[in-house]
């Protein structure tokens, strides 16, 4: 080896030759012998990685968590052998043999995409195309944003990307390009594998732009090498790591590169290559060694590469403990909140609960995040172009933007999908606590990135205003009606639907502490009441629903609703206890966590007597909860052009249709 002038050491053609061999053998092997996944991208683009790994990339697998460690994504996460190959030739210590010899097998943590969480190494869960790009934006986003925090000697690294043909199609990917290069990224470097083959054959079938041009238009810095070059690989990646703007680097490949017949074809891209093409690579490579076989030379190699990290990592922890930001740093990487947050909320909430204002929940929200964000320092926002319609910004916040990357609040233009991931990006980066918000019917458009926040269990928040036919007049293109039900579907997402401006604060106090998962609040564009106007310390929807008003005898039905609809639940309830008819009211802030609760729980609350459920959204969730003399009164279809309460009443969701849905039962 020859000490490079970067960070890592440049090999000598035969050791770039051996480790990228390994890694070709390894993952065509693994492919083979579960008899599926795809090995013509890791075979393509290994010599690409044994440069970036060799020479540029900081890591040390002994502390896969170091927070200034540079992160690798790979977003082309179909050829996740490349990235386990790496990752075990490098000496990542939870990443075994029989874990390769394993992989896409039940049990094993080599699964068919990369999972975060599963092995030491994966940044984030990649598969669905664009996304670990449009991730890899908001981890560029969050490494700026903390350097300004805490300075170059505590956080100063890059993002890395591998991304596919596909992924570049993706529009996902446009919207994320646009954003990092309007923000100046230029941490973030993208390794592209053009090798012009997507599964259907030639990417000549389906796309004529040119990708340089266009990552140009966005303000990228680009440049391209033979993707089987070393020499030419680690001079475009030096150039594009001295740029201040974020970079394409065009890695021109062959998918399946040294396979005899099948190199360059579709057919090498997502099937194992075949026993006589695995034993032509070996001939061809000269690789005598049997399946899983690293020989001792090579292993060691590898070892060396993810050794040379220690020495760097050890001067970083020096300056972290002799830092006068330890204590800081220290919090914001853990993500643990400020012990002076939950006094903060409890004054909030009685001083709402004393003065009842009677306001949109989406403006309650920006008046909890008045108390929350001179707090948590960590927190950072940002909205869809709809800062003033979600009222996600308060005047304390700057604006973040590529003259001001110490800002809190980030303008993503018309771009709902980059948006969310790229909050999850920050999650997986560490150090900031993301929000961002649209409108509630729009998380169709970011949805993909929704799931992948909770698959991933990261604490992402998302505000998703005006969130029923109450919006009104923009009609029913804006009306979100199955939106509730189609989100609350998505495991490990909490979804809050407060009824007012305690419940909001209530909500974001559980989202905030929430560390295993996303949450949505999804909040009213109309007024609505103050309900909770007894103060309680205690977070009452903290358990997904309890009973707000109880009845005044022996209950004898219960009404039970969530969001805008609690005021018009109260007014039944009203009516009816002036018939006599003993009724209660089941505030559900989160029907997710209030199926979560014991089931005794869930039936103290609910009660066995008759049920009217009230939601201005489609019944699908609801019907766990309802028998056979039950009644749901909400949407069946969609919404109409119309004010707010000409629409209520319109579609039926009135006090009079509930005080008749309770008299026909009782």
């Amino acid at each position: 080896m020859t000490t490079s002038s970067n960070f890592g050491v440049a090999l000598s053609e035969e050791e770039h030759l051996s480790l990228s061999n390994a890694i070709s053998v390894l993952s065509m092997d693994a492919v083979e012998k579960a008899q599926s996944g795809h090995p013509g991208m890791p075979m393509g683009m290994s010599d690409v990685a044994v440069v970036l790994f060799s020479q540029f990339l900081r890591f040390d697998p002994r502390h896969p968590d170091w927070a200034d460690r540079d992160r690798f994504i790979l977003s082309a996460g179909h050829g996740s052998m490349l990235l386990y190959s790496l990752l075990y030739l490098t000496g990542y210590k939870d990443l075994s043999l029989e874990e390769l010899k394993n992989f896409r097998r039940l049990g094993y943590k080599t699964a068919g995409h990369p999972e975060y969480g599963a092995l030491q190494g994966v940044e984030t869960t990649t598969g669905p195309l664009g996304q670990g790009f449009a991730n890899a934006v908001g981890m560029a986003i969050a490494e700026r944003h903390l350097n300004v925090r805490f300075g170059d000697d505590l956080i100063d690294h890059r993002v890395w990307v591998v991304a596919s043909d596909g992924c570049l199609m993706e529009g996902l990917s446009h919207e994320a390009a646009s954003l990092a290069g309007h923000l100046g990224l230029g941490r973030m470097n993208v390794l592209w594998d053009d090798n012009k083959i997507s599964i259907d054959g030639s990417t000549d079938l389906t796309s004529s732009d040119d990708v340089q041009e266009r990552f140009l238009s966005y303000g990228w810095h680009v440049v391209e090498c033979d993707g089987h070059d070393p020499k030419h690989i680690a001079c475009a990646i030096r150039e594009a790591a001295s740029e201040q703007r974020p970079s394409l680097i065009d890695c021109r490949t062959i998918i399946g590169c040294g396979a005899p017949t099948k190199a360059g074809k579709s057919i090498s891209h997502g099937a194992p290559l075949g026993k006589e093409e695995v034993a032509a690579v070996r001939a061809a490579i000269n690789w005598s060694h049997p399946p899983f076989v690293i020989p001792e030379d090579i292993s060691k190699l590898g070892l060396s590469l993810g050794n040379r990290g220690a020495k760097e990592f050890d001067c970083w922890t020096e300056r972290l403990l002799n830092s006068s930001k330890k204590e800081n740093f220290n919090r914001s990487i853990s993500g643990v909140l400020p012990a002076s947050l939950t006094e903060a909320v409890n004054a909030h909430k009685k001083s709402m609960s004393i003065n009842q204002p009677r306001i949109a929940t989406r403006v309650s929200s920006q008046k909890i995040l008045e108390v929350i964000v001179p707090i948590l320092v960590e927190l950072l926002g940002g909205s869809a172009d709809l800062s003033s319609s979600n009222n996600t910004k308060v005047d304390s916040q700057e604006l973040l933007n590529r003259n001001n990357y110490g800002g809190r609040y980030i303008h993503y233009g018309v771009r709902e999908h980059a948006m969310v991931a790229a909050i999850n990006g920050m999650a997986l980066h560490k150090g900031v606590i993301p929000y961002g918000g649209t409108f509630l019917v729009f998380t169709d458009y970011c949805r993909p990135s929704i799931r992948l926040a909770a698959l991933m269990g990261i604490r992402c928040i998302f505000i998703m205003t005006h969130d029923s036919i109450g919006l009104g007049e923009d009609g029913p293109t804006h009306q979100p009606v199955e939106h509730l039900s189609s989100l609350r579907a998505i495991p490990n997402l909490v979804v809050f639907r407060p009824a007012d401006a305690v419940e909001t604060a209530e909500a974001w106090q559980l989202a905030l502490q929430r560390r295993s998962g996303p949450s949505i609040l999804a909040l009213t564009r109309q007024n609505v009441p103050t309900v909770r106007v007894r103060h309680s310390e205690f977070n009452l929807s903290s358990k997904g629903g309890y009973v707000l008003a109880n009845a005044k005898g022996e209950r004898r039905a219960s009404i039970i609703a969530s969001g805008s609809e609690i005021e018009i639940a109260i007014a039944a309830k009203a009516q009816l206890d002036l018939e006599g008819i003993h009724t209660a009211v089941v505030s559900v802030p989160s029907l997710d966590l209030f199926m979560a609760q014991e089931p005794f729980y869930i039936n103290h609350v609910f009660g066995s007597s008759v049920r009217v459920v009230v939601e201005a959204g489609v019944r699908q969730c609801w019907d766990r909860f309802l028998g056979d003399n039950d009644a749901f009164i909400g949407m069946s279809g969609f919404g109409a052009s119309g004010s707010c309460q000409e629409l209520y009443r319109h579609f039926k969701i009135t006090v009079s249709n509930i005080v008749n849905a309770v008299k026909e039962r009782i």
